[in-house]
């Protein structure tokens, strides 16, 4: 691990739903907690909501996790809130900042914070969806605001004003934090760290590539031309000479 790493202010939580995956970031001490959604776990075969939650929450006992509704309906997302929230006291409830109706969670936050549920609210994208829950959020128990930069910066839009912005709003509530979501490479890491982020969450593909941070690049370089050359020796590629063109 390069030591630049455990000079990071920012906290790295492992986002994910694959069992062994998380078990292993369990065990690294730079992943700080863990994030999980419906859509990573249709990816990881999981069909049994619950029981992967509390098989998880079985081993991951002292960081924090975030579990997320799915009902698209605010009272069933209410109940279910509340049943996930019920499963350890290091579980954070993820609500979608609206539903699919475009509808603001605004009410329901405010239900679940009265509740002392501890939140994470998620799929966010602008300052003004920040500003209409933090008053709620300012009167509860720590939670999470989860920005997500990565799809911002996909939409051709550079999500660090935004982040920054939201960075000063929470200045003032700090028992909020906010997370630099859906990152695309190992420099946002970089890049939340230098602006003071409280937490960026990083799949497991993406923390694999920790090794490089702080890497010399003319070694990075030497290191990418052996690369293909031991890539195109294993595949056995050969080219036939044409003399005429050879000879020219």
């Amino acid at each position: 691990m390069p030591d630049s790493i455990w000079k990071f202010n920012v906290k790295i939580f492992a986002d994910g739903a694959e069992k062994k995956g998380m078990l292993e970031m369990h065990e690294n001490p730079i992943i700080s907690g863990f994030t999980t959604n419906p859509t990573l776990m249709k990816k990881a075969g999981i069909s049994d909501y619950k029981s992967f939650a509390l098989d998880i929450l079985a081993y991951i006992k002292d960081k924090p996790i975030s579990f997320e509704v799915f009902s698209d309906d605010f009272d069933k997302m209410e109940k279910q809130a509340l049943e996930i929230a019920s499963w350890g006291h290091n579980v954070y409830v993820k609500i979608p900042i609206t539903n699919t109706k475009a509808e603001s969670s605004e009410n329901l936050i405010s239900k679940l914070v009265k509740a002392n549920v501890k939140l994470n609210i998620t799929a966010m994208m602008t300052i003004e969806q920040l500003n209409k829950i933090v008053p709620s959020l300012s009167h509860g128990p720590s939670s999470y605001v989860s920005i997500f930069a990565g799809r911002i910066a996909d939409a051709g839009i550079d999500p660090l004003p935004i982040m920054k912005k939201a960075i000063q709003i929470l200045k003032q509530h700090p028992n909020i934090e906010l997370i630099w979501a859906s990152p695309r490479e190992l420099y946002n890491i970089v890049q939340a760290n230098e602006i003071g982020c409280h937490v960026i969450t990083v799949t497991n593909d993406v923390l694999k590539k920790l090794p490089t941070l702080g890497k010399d690049l003319t070694e990075f370089s030497l290191e990418t031309v052996k690369m293909f050359y031991n890539d195109a020796k294993a595949a056995g590629y050969t080219i036939e000479y044409n003399r005429e063109a050879v000879n020219k």
